[in-house]
């Protein structure tokens, strides 16, 4: 039967029905009350792995191959996507995309979720790894473990690699057409997206073909949320300029002393090396690197970056 025939359904919202592990959390904000959109999958009392996206603004989308290697390995894993992004609430109040707010917001979902010290896994990737190293600076007393993925320690640093790295080994003209094009805000222009998709994404983002490229990349690319994006990462692809550009936490590595997963690899917009070194000021460190992958190693060089991944989540300690 219909089931408008005894309830109202006029108010529902379909992401309120907890179904295959799904639920919205609720979470307060200096500007108000809103809910993002998480799911569990798997069971195992001991390790929970908080999934943090990339972006700001894009989506979980991008950890769904993740059911191909977790369920098999015992792990409980949460997909999250953060406020503002694809199946989660999205205010339109700019005040709310700051770090320290997405920090509190983390910290609200990990409570929500019932997770803690014993079981409690933070994985981020690219700004989910820049966030989860600035939840471990201020809450790491709740951690287990943690990795980070794909990102580095400053963004300064970063913006210096890609500018001394990346872009010398771009086609000059092609270079100059990108930067003419930035600069004149021209970023909605096909060529645009076209130049970086042949010259930046498919050598330093994910080097399958591009008619190749998984539909969960595709998907989180084309759910990424601009009104956050643009103003904390900045408008240019080859490099940081928003409000993160001045985010600097290496010299607070040392005091994040809780089992640590930095993941580099060879093509990657960021640099490997200064992941690698990212390894070793962390008190318990470990350095795992992707030879054949760039920034989503996940899906272009998966035979690396699963297989060490799992090894670093099970060889974390059983709490008695």
């Amino acid at each position: 039967m219909d089931p408008a025939t005894y309830f109202d359904t006029s108010t529902w919202d379909p992401r309120d029905v907890v179904s295959g592990g799904a639920r919205m959390v609720p979470i307060t904000t200096p500007v108000g009350d809103f809910r993002v959109w998480t799911k569990r999958v798997g069971t195992n009392p001991d390790l929970k792995v908080l999934l943090l996206h990339g972006g700001p603004g894009a989506t979980d989308e991008l950890y769904e191959c993740f059911d191909t290697w977790f369920p098999g390995a015992g792990i409980e894993y949460y997909y999250y996507d953060q406020l503002g992004s694809y199946r989660s609430d999205q205010p339109d109040d700019p005040s709310l995309w700051d770090l320290g707010r997405f920090v509190d917001e983390v910290e609200q979902v990990r409570r929500a979720l019932g997770l803690g010290r014993d079981n409690f896994v933070l994985f981020g990737q690219s700004w989910g790894g820049l966030l989860a190293t600035e939840y471990a600076v201020h809450h790491q007393q709740h951690l287990k473990g943690l990795v980070i993925s794909n990102m580095m320690s400053s963004c300064r640093l970063y913006n210096d690699y890609a500018r001394d790295v990346l872009m010398p080994a771009m086609d000059p003209d092609v270079l100059a057409r990108i930067q003419e094009l930035e600069a004149t805000g021209a970023n909605d222009d096909p060529s645009y997206e076209r130049l970086l998709m042949e010259h930046h994404y498919a050598l330093h983002v994910c080097r399958l073909p591009v008619d190749e490229w998984p539909d969960p990349v595709n998907r989180s690319l084309a759910h990424i949320n601009p009104a956050i994006y643009v103003p904390m990462q900045g408008p240019s692809e080859l490099g940081m300029s928003g409000s993160l550009e001045t985010w600097d936490r290496s010299g607070d590595l040392a005091g994040i002393d809780v089992p640590t997963l930095v993941i580099g690899a060879t093509h990657d917009t960021m640099d490997p090396a200064h992941m690698e070194w990212m390894a070793g000021e962390l008190p318990q460190g470990r350095y795992l690197h992707c030879p054949d992958g760039s920034h989503l190693s996940q899906f272009d060089d998966p035979q690396h970056f699963f297989p060490g991944l799992i090894d670093f989540l099970q060889s974390l300690p059983t709490s008695p």
